[in-house]
């Protein structure tokens, strides 16, 4: 489920939480929040980019550990051994 990011629409009339802008897991056909959860004040939900790239969870590291071979692309058809 994607993770969504908040902020207050009036920086005057909301609580630190929404000021500071929050997070929120949902499903990909939630409509957006309205209000923040906490002060009820207007929100509205930003864009943001995906996350791409290297594996937070150390995904590589345990594979190279556990004797798995990766290959990156290195050109059309052709891979080249990572480790």
């Amino acid at each position: 489920m994607p993770l969504r990011e908040y902020t207050a629409v009036d920086t005057k009339n909301c609580c630190d939480h929404c000021k500071a802008g929050f997070e929120r897991i949902e499903n990909i056909d939630s409509e957006p929040l309205e209000a923040c959860p906490r002060c009820g004040g207007k929100v509205h939900r930003e864009l943001s980019a995906p996350q791409v790239g290297r594996s937070e969870s150390g995904l590589h590291d345990r594979a190279k550990s556990a004797g798995f071979t990766t290959y990156k692309k290195s050109g059309k058809g052709e891979y080249e051994k990572k480790y």
